[in-house]
């Protein structure tokens, strides 16, 4: 009530001097034009009392004359600017106070999600006999006063005790817009109650450039912490834990280290002050994946920065620079890949994953040094669906370990599984799965063997199988003779075949199984357990035409 009294007068007050500053205006237009006219009475007084010869030579002063000075107008301008500032002011005061309407309603949102949020977690945890008997009386009504003395709710009793999340990042990255490369920074923020649900995202644009310098990426972390707590401390909050992905900016606010430079010292000061303000503010030590949509925000204040409006024959358009094309493209053709959202054009990077998942790989960022993977799902923005298809079954296959591989034997499915997740899938239908060798297909759901690679042969053992059927892999056999005319290898341990191009004959395979490609023999601690030469002296010196 003190603060909004405090506004009340504030706003009484400058309204009040606009209006005697607009009186004072009119006041002096009207003494103007009074001197204006007594003036011009003189002056006419004066010609009629003069002689004769100058009577034709003289003319009568109009009364639209006008008899100015430079003082005047100065004075004209000076009042005008100060109505506008006090304009100014007003409005910014009536901008504040609809941020602080708008602050006070989320409040009040969240409050009843919090009052929700426990009252389904208790229904949950009601047993059912419980709830047949009192579970028509079961209700907890959402109060907006807590009492006729005090304007805070009894859900705001709730917020006070609930302790939130505070994400942030800053970034400072050098970009290229068309032939220039600028630095820029920008900060982004994401406020979350305990369950990790987003209640307030914002972003800002950081200075890259302080008295001449580009800052480093702790000042821009600190930029984005302070924007962050700032952000907590007008929704009112009172218990906050902030995530840190920068172990020197932990070190820092935590008073482990102190800061040499003057301007992070400074900021590091002003995070301690706002801390205070809280009744519990602790910072917590991260990985850089659970910033989780503050990197976003950061990242999006940063290309807020780097683009251009542009005029095309279809209107106005956003414009970015591709990095690896350096051709000007528009905004909402550019892909953002998930992790370190570095962007580039649909164009360069359809080209990037299409060389990728034919030489057999999965597709990762292309900036230099970065590990990201690019999210499939994402692709279809600029890659044809089959191609989409590839690249899942690509991922797949890179999360499922070699030796732990299986495919399903019906070719009308093919469908690849873990072993140990097919064994667990099909032992809640047959406890004999196990010894048996019997598996059941996680997507078609028919049944085959995983010794044989074969469908279920019903009645029969696997011993049985075989000898009746030699060669139910026909394509098998091929392969085998194939690799023996060739003097291939294969791995004992994931039965993947092998041929040496050059080098020694110590193989490592795939599933890192160490073997001797003479002989098979295995390698243990890498040491060979056969006799066989290690290598070939024309396998490990290319003459001249190989080099061609």
């Amino acid at each position: 009530m003190a603060k909004s009294s405090v506004m009340d007068d504030l706003n009484a007050a400058l309204s009040e001097q606009s209006r005697a500053l607009k009186v004072a205006k009119t006041l002096d237009s009207d003494l103007d034009l009074a001197f204006k006219l007594q003036m011009q009475e003189a002056m006419s007084a004066s010609i009629a009392l003069g002689p004769s010869s100058s009577r034709g030579k003289a003319q009568k002063p109009q009364p639209n004359d006008v008899v100015s000075s430079p003082y005047d107008d100065s004075r004209d301008v000076a009042a005008t600017l100060m109505l506008q500032e006090v304009d100014r002011v007003m409005r910014e005061l009536e901008d504040r106070k609809q941020s602080e309407l708008e602050m006070r309603k989320m409040r009040e949102d969240l409050d009843l999600r919090i009052h929700d949020q426990k009252l389904a977690a208790e229904i949950l945890n009601i047993s059912d006999e419980e709830w047949k008997i009192n579970g028509d009386n079961y209700h907890r009504p959402y109060r907006m006063k807590a009492s006729s003395s005090s304007s805070s709710s009894s859900s705001t009793v709730l917020v006070d005790t609930e302790c939130f999340r505070l994400y942030f990042k800053g970034l400072v990255s050098e970009e290229s817009v068309r032939d220039m490369k600028v630095t820029v920074a920008g900060a982004g923020v994401a406020i979350c109650d305990p369950r990790d649900s987003l209640i307030l995202e914002a972003r800002k644009n950081v200075e890259a450039l302080v008295d001449g310098q580009v800052v480093t990426n702790e000042v821009a972390e600190l930029e984005a912490l302070i924007e962050g707590l700032e952000n907590a401390l007008s929704l009112d909050l009172k218990r906050l834990t902030f995530f840190c992905d920068d172990y020197m900016l932990y070190q820092y606010v935590t008073g482990r280290v102190l800061p040499r430079q003057s301007h992070v010292v400074t900021l590091v000061n002003q995070v301690t002050l706002l801390q205070r303000k809280f009744v519990f503010c602790n910072p917590s030590f991260v990985a850089r994946n659970d910033i989780k949509f503050a990197f976003k925000s950061a990242r999006d204040a940063v290309v807020s920065q780097i683009t251009w409006p542009e005029e095309t024959s279809k209107g106005k358009s956003l414009k970015e620079t591709c990095v690896i094309c350096f051709e000007d493209t528009d905004a909402n053709k550019m892909f953002s890949v998930d992790g370190c959202l570095h962007r580039y054009c649909f164009s360069c990077m359809k080209q990037h994953v299409e060389v990728k998942l034919l030489n057999g790989m999965g597709a990762k960022c292309p900036h230099e040094g970065c590990n990201s993977e690019v999210n499939v799902d994402s692709c279809g923005k600029f890659l044809a669906p089959q191609l989409v298809e590839v690249m899942t079954q690509r991922m797949k296959e890179s999360s499922i370990p070699v030796i732990q591989r299986v495919y399903c034997p019906y070719p009308r499915c093919s469908a690849l599984m873990s072993k140990s997740e097919v064994l667990q899938y099909t032992k809640n239908i047959n406890v004999t799965a196990e010894q048996s060798g019997l598996r059941k297909c996680m997507k078609c759901h028919y049944f085959f063997c995983i010794n044989c690679k074969v469908p279920w042969h019903f009645k029969m053992s696997c011993y049985d199988y075989k000898r009746s059927n030699p060669h139910s892999h026909p394509e098998d056999a091929k392969l085998k003779s194939l690799a023996t005319t060739k003097h291939w290898r294969q791995c004992q341990k994931c039965n993947h075949v092998i041929e040496l191009a050059e080098g020694c004959y110590h193989i490592t395979c795939r599933c890192g199984y160490e073997f001797c490609y003479t002989c098979g023999a295995q390698w243990k601690n890498k040491k060979a357990t056969c006799s066989c030469p290690i290598w070939d002296v024309r396998n490990i010196i290319r003459d001249e035409q190989r080099r061609r």
